[in-house]
Formats: structure tokens, sequence, C-alpha cells
């Protein structure tokens, strides 16, 4: 039974430290809701404070004299909080309480690594960049090395940034301990430094404080590895991980992830992870991500730096389309989730189709023709992309052709193709490998009958092919290379198509299948890709799609000449 008022007695006068472990007490308590791994770090916080012969002692004018100075610095961004000084909240002053209050016997830090993991929005970096500068003037380390360190430049300045920010705002504090600002580094005088770093640093650095932000991206664990063989010659150093969830779990921060989690429910216990610090938020196995009440539960700042109705938009579209949910769930939730996630529902892929839809209706509207091809045993496949403006926005008329090889198509792989190819959905190309050319002069056949702006491509084995139709029929011609920045927009815009009614397709039964193989890989931050979980899951029809829809996208806005088929229905 925890002894609480004798505890309370022990943070007299401390009133920062009473408001942290009175955070602790409730959580405990289940009066603020949260997950186990959050109610384990404050149980081991309450449990180490009353074991004998502990060999670390909680030190609260640490925790005060830390959580004062963090106050005393200058929000630097975020509307109404701009200019003002910052304002810990409870979960955060138990953060920063636990950090610097326990000691050793010799009065040095007991923890050398702390790992904080929780969603977007919730402060993690401005809270990182304001304990750099607390480490960097006031930690009493001569000659203190700070970095802020991620996987490139952008994400290191997310730190770096606003403790350069917080210095120039505080004239006092420059004056007070001769600080000298700079656009990439934060100097003293006795030669102690705050810089961002970059990927891996290599060796020589020295540091006292290594901030590494969005650890989740990280391929390797060289800069932490870095970080910790250099903090060597340091008394009391801090490697300091922030982080949300991530795609991989076969990467370094999901191991910490993991040591942190036994650490927290007992199962690792020795001397060097009495030394390891972890508050982690997100969700219990089993939780329903669904729950509106369980964003509180994830995001220890709901409603403060993180707006509620905000969270609750995010739920709803991710709930809405599967595509959105992996992003959804490790930004705002902190779940791991597998790199790659469904992108369509079969119902919102069948209720864009139409019996009655005919290619020869459309012939008028402007027309860009996509080109995925292949070779052997895969699907080639053409598409058109019609399109026209209409007053719920541009809408697309989609139509194609897949072309596989004889053997192919008698082989045991997908019994589906004879029946598709009897039922015209599919074509037969060549023998043993497609046809380029019967290929190419379906193309020149519809060039000619469409009203053809464009015919864009896949570089791989249609360079050729490409040149000789914009020689021939004067259509012009336009790579559609297949990397994120391209296929990325393409994908969002095809999907709001789907979605909203403004795509509509024939009940192609080859291109329904492709469409439910699609799954999405999400590659670093909002950028996507469409992919597949098998090898004969073919997705090259869809491909070809999102190809023709990002280059019709972009065409300028066009009013078709003649009523639209769905205009009289």
């Amino acid at each position: 039974m925890i002894n609480t008022t004798t505890l309370t007695q022990i943070f007299d006068g401390y009133p920062h430290c009473i408001e942290a472990h009175n955070y602790a007490l409730d959580v405990i308590s289940g009066k603020i809701p949260n997950c186990r791994n959050v109610i384990a770090a404050c149980n081991r916080q309450i449990v180490d404070l009353q074991r004998d012969n502990f060999g670390y002692e909680f030190d609260p004018y640490l925790a005060e004299k830390a959580i004062k100075f963090i106050e005393l610095l200058p929000h630097t961004k975020g509307k109404g909080f701009v200019g003002k000084n910052i304002k810990l909240e409870p979960w955060q002053k138990f953060l920063n309480a636990c950090i610097f209050g326990w000691v050793k016997p010799d009065g040095n830090r007991r923890f050398t690594e702390a790992m904080v993991f929780m969603p977007r929005k919730n402060g993690k970096s401005i809270k990182a960049a304001a304990i750099g500068v607390y480490m960097l003037v006031e930690d009493g380390e001569p000659g203190a090395e700070i970095y802020a360190g991620a996987t490139n430049f952008k994400q290191s300045m997310e730190v770096f940034t606003p403790a350069r920010v917080m210095c120039n705002k505080r004239p006092q504090l420059k004056q007070h301990y001769d600080v000298t600002v700079n656009a990439s580094s934060i100097i003293l005088a006795d030669g102690s430094k705050m810089e961002p770093v970059i990927g891996n640093p290599g060796d020589g650095a020295s540091p006292h404080m290594w901030i590494v932000d969005e650890y989740h991206e990280h391929p390797d664990n060289r800069q932490v590895e870095t970080a910790k063989t250099g903090m060597g010659a340091r008394e009391q150093p801090l490697l300091l991980m922030i982080t949300t969830a991530g795609t991989d779990i076969s990467s370094p921060c999901y191991d910490k992830f993991k040591e942190c989690e036994r650490i927290l429910t007992g199962i690792d216990r020795d001397d060097s992870t009495e030394r390891i610090f972890a508050l982690m938020y997100g969700l219990d196995k089993g939780d329903d991500w669904t729950d509106p009440t369980n964003l509180k539960k994830a995001n220890p700042n709901y409603g403060i730096s993180v707006r509620e109705e905000f969270l609750l938009n995010q739920l709803q579209a991710a709930i809405r389309k599967p595509s959105n949910q992996n992003a959804f769930k490790t930004k705002h939730l902190n779940q791991w989730v597998n790199a790659k996630v469904a992108w369509l529902t079969s119902k919102a892929w069948d209720d864009c189709g139409s019996d009655d839809l005919y290619e020869e209706d459309y012939l008028h509207l402007p027309c860009v023709i996509a080109l995925d091809l292949a070779s052997k045993r895969d699907i080639c496949s053409m598409m058109r992309v019609y399109y026209e403006d209409l007053n719920t926005g541009r809408h697309y008329y989609v139509f194609g052709h897949h072309f596989l090889p004889g053997a192919a198509i008698e082989a045991d792989e997908n019994h589906s193709y004879q029946s598709w190819e009897i039922e015209q959905y599919l074509t037969k190309c060549g023998d043993t490998e497609t046809d380029l050319d019967e290929v190419e002069e379906y193309a020149r056949a519809f060039i000619k009958a469409a009203n053809t702006r464009e015919l864009t491509y896949d570089q791989w084995k249609a360079t050729q092919l490409a040149q000789r139709l914009e020689k021939d029929c004067g259509v012009p011609i336009v790579e559609f290379r297949q990397n994120a920045q391209m296929l990325s927009p393409a994908m969002d815009e095809l999907e709001a198509a789907i979605y909203s009614g403004r795509l509509h397709h024939d009940n192609c039964k080859v291109l329904a299948w492709m469409a439910s193989n699609v799954v999405v890989k999400y590659y670093k931050t909002d950028y996507k890709l469409p992919t597949k979980e098998k090898p004969h899951n073919k997705i090259d029809g869809m491909v070809a799609l999102i190809m023709g829809v990002g280059r019709a996208m972009y065409e300028a806005p066009t009013q078709s000449t003649q009523p639209s088929v769905r205009e009289l229905d």
C-alpha cells in the first residue's frame, strides 16, 4: 500500500514536484485514463521513491530547478502561445521531474537515457528544445555539447530552431550566460554549444546531451551508437529519444520500444536498465481505435496543443478511408502498424461502376492514355482516362485494355485469366511474351479515335514505343516516373474521385481485381506508393489508371461540348 502522505511530504516547498507526483497518483488510480505503459512508468516512480537501499535518491530541488527554468522560456509557435512563457502540463512536469530529480550518491543524474514516445502535436520537439537549452546553460557541464539529431536537415531543425528562438527572445538569458546565437549553432563563452546533426555524424563528438528526433525514421542505429560512445567522457550525459510510432517493426526504434516495455513491466531489471527512463503514450492491445474516447488516452496534450476538433476530423477520415488508417494510427494514436494497408474498399470501387458505361459515348472528351508495359508473365495495361468538369468537380471516365501472353493465360497461376479472356476483359497478346507491337497498334487506334491530349508512360520498356507514337500520331508524350513524388498526389486525387463519385468505370473484372490488390506503402512523411502484398496480385492496370488521372488532374478546366451521359441520367 502506497503511503501517499509520506511521499507528498518529500515535496513540501516544491509545488511543481507536488503536481508531478499527483499526476502519477491520478494515473495509477485511474482518474486520468492511460495505457499500461504510462501506468507502469508512474508506478515505477512511486515504487522507487519507497525503495530502501536503492542506490539512487530523488532530489526535489534539482527537479524543481529544471522545471522552473523551462517555464521561463517562451513558446515559439502556436496561436495564442507565441511569446508567452511555457507552461508545463502535469504530465510534462512528471517527465522532467523524473529525468532531473533522480541522482546517484555522487550527485550525478541517474538516468542517462530517456525514451519519450507519444503522438504528433503533443509538444515533443519544443519541450526537447527547452531541455536542450537547460542542459546547455544551467547543467554545470564545462564545454557541454548538445546535439539535435535527425535523419534530415528539416527534422533536425524541428528541435534546434525552437531552441534558437527561445534564446533570441530572452535577452536576459543571452546576457547572463554569455550566449551567442548563430544560424546553425548556439555557443557559450566556455565553448559549450548546441548544434543540429544530420544522419551519421561520425566519431569525434563528446555529447553532454543528444536529442534523437523521430527515432522511428532512422533506418539504422548508427547515430544512437555514435551518441552513446561519445558520451563516455561525460559524468551525467543524457540521450533523449523522442518519437511517434512507425511502420517498420525491424527498426532500431521498435527494438528500443520493446526494450522499454520490458523495463516498465519489470521483465528486464538490472543495473543498466535502472538508468533508462521511459514514458510511452498510446493505446493498449485490444483498444478500439475508432472510439473517440481513446484519443485522450493516447494524447496527453489533448485539447491543449492538439485540438479536439482536429483529432476527431482525422479519426473520421481514417474510418471513412482505409488508406488513411495507418497514418492516423501511427501519428495520432502512437500504434505500430504494418507498412502496407489496403487502399480501397470493394464497395467504394463497385459504387463507381456501371454496366451501361460505353467508351464511344466519351470519345469527344479530352483523353489521357496511360501505358504500364510488361513482358513475359506480367500483365500489360493501357488505360484511357476521359475527363470533364461538372458542378461537383472533375469527373473521370476510365476504360482499359489488359494484355497477357497466351502461356500465362493458360497457366494455373490464376484460373480467372481464362474466363476473363473469354469475356474479353483480358486480351491475349503474344505466346510466351507480350507482343509490344500489338499493344502499340491498340494505342494507335485509340489515339486516332479519341480526343487524345497526351500519352503518359512508365519509362520501363516504353520509351521507344512512346517516341514512335509521338512521331507518327503527333500526340504529346509525357514520362511518368514511378516515384512517391509523382504517384502520391495522383493517388490522392484518384482516391478522392472514387469516394466522391467522380470516377466512373465499366465494371471491368480485371481492373476490379487489381483495385482490390493495391495496398499502400507510406514513404517517410505523407507520401505513399501503390504496391502489392504478393507477386501474383497484379496491380498494373491501377498503376496505369493512377498515371492517367495524375496527368488529367492538371489539365486546364474543360467543359464538354455535349451533355454528359451522367447529366442526362
